[in-house]
């Protein structure tokens, strides 16, 4: 077969088979996917880490396993280090013993044995378990203009935005070969042109808008474009200190669920945007306009999955995207102010915290975690997401704040402010 894409000596050695036949395959598959997206050419991965998605040992997956084992066979890891996204269940996590049957039997039997693969192909610790890789408490942050092998939606959104990153949305497979042969293709995200904005995002509501519902607006709006926001240094400033990039973790995380966006632009905010400014915006940019009025209707048509629509909550997760530090500290001080309110001891409904093991790790070390282990919250580094999979939990009426839980599972969305009051026996 003939390929189109001028590829380097060292490339197309690997691609004839120099390095053997396993990496000969590797290269095909990235060449072959690259062409399909119009890329003329290889670039290096530049970025000390990567990140997949593939982190799930669900019973099911045996092509991926097979694939693992015909790499860890050839000899071949990745040329960088990688985090992983989180485990799909966590002995902490309420349970019973039908859903432990349904996991451990039944969906994610091969768990252990893929956790030892992904350590043999280059998984950086047992603690790089988390779709928030680019919080300090990982150490897998990318400089601006590193050229990433990075999986997982909210991820690369986040690094692409907030951080100056470049990376393409593909899987987590695309993303392990990047990384095994130290090039991705060159198309999209990774181009100057292909991360120009095409929208025009006006917000122009009278408070700050949520976060998660901001960014499912725009997510629906847009899609796989690029917007470009105005509005918001009214609202998150114009530093990216940690309120400011909490915010956009899960503004973006809604964007990319809720759409399926890789990046977007803040106007006086972002660094791209700081740097560029409105030279970013391409010509004939499409525009909408974000008002409180148009925050409300995309919240109302969000649909209840419940069998019961009128079931009283059995479970809350909290932090899909994983929570980051502060977040922690300001969900611990909340908490104890609704229970204060409430006059409960308590929280009613079991809630779980998730975050990553190393965010995790320092919160443990502060204060605030003795507090909020007296509220009755758990603290935990599961993927929500996958612990909703389990067709038990399907059943269960949980409630979260996490608009993209809420897009891929029948969890029921509530505002941060509407969770907090439910778990801590306000009113609704």
């Amino acid at each position: 077969m003939d390929y189109k894409m001028e590829l380097t000596p060292e490339q197309s050695a690997i691609l004839n088979g120099e390095k053997g036949e396993v990496m000969a395959k590797v290269m095909k598959t990235l060449v072959m996917y690259g062409e399909a997206f119009g890329a003329t050419k290889m670039i290096p991965v530049t970025s000390e880490k990567g990140h997949l998605v593939t982190s799930f040992g669900l019973k099911v997956m045996s092509p991926v396993y097979d694939l693992m084992d015909q790499l860890i066979a050839a000899g071949i890891t990745s040329t960088q280090k990688f985090s992983v996204d989180p485990k799909p269940v966590d002995p902490k996590v309420p349970s019973n013993f039908a859903k432990n049957l349904v996991f451990n039997k039944f969906m994610y039997t091969k768990q252990d044995s893929y956790d030892e693969q992904l350590r043999k192909l280059g998984l950086v610790s047992d603690d790089a378990y988390t779709c928030t890789c680019y919080m300090d408490e990982v150490g897998n942050t990318p400089k601006m203009g590193d050229i990433l092998s990075w999986a997982e939606s909210s991820a690369v959104v986040y690094a692409n935005s907030v951080l100056g990153a470049r990376c393409n949305r593909n899987s987590g497979i695309i993303e392990l070969f990047g990384s095994i042969v130290g090039c991705v293709p060159y198309f999209g995200l990774v181009t100057d042109e292909g991360r120009k904005a095409t929208w025009i995002v006006e917000v122009k509501t009278t408070k700050k808008p949520e976060a998660q519902i901001l960014g499912s607006a725009i997510g629906m709006k847009v899609m796989e474009d690029v917007p470009y926001v105005y509005g918001m240094e009214k609202w998150i400033g114009t530093e990216l200190n940690d309120a400011a990039c909490s915010y956009l973790k899960d503004f973006g995380a809604a964007t990319a669920s809720n759409g399926a966006v890789g990046l977007y632009h803040i106007h006086g905010l972002t660094p791209e945007a700081v740097e560029l400014g409105e030279s970013l915006i391409a010509e004939g940019a499409k525009e909408y306009v974000i008002d409180d009025a148009e925050l409300e209707r995309v919240k109302n048509e969000y649909p209840v999955m419940w069998k019961n629509l009128d079931a009283q909550p059995k479970l809350c997760f909290i932090g899909c995207p994983h929570l980051s530090l502060q977040q922690l500290k300001d969900w611990t001080d909340n908490v104890e102010v609704g229970l204060k309110a409430s006059g409960k001891k308590k929280v009613v409904v079991p809630t779980v915290f998730t975050a990553a093991p190393g965010v995790l790790e320092e919160f443990n070390k502060t204060e605030y975690a003795a507090r909020l282990k007296e509220t009755g919250v758990i603290t935990s580094y599961i993927c929500p997401l996958m612990y909703m999979n389990n067709p038990l939990c399907k059943s269960m009426p949980v409630i979260t704040s996490s608009n993209k839980l809420r897009t891929y599972t029948t969890s029921r969305y509530y505002t941060d402010e509407e969770i907090l009051k439910i778990v801590t026996g306000g009113d609704k």
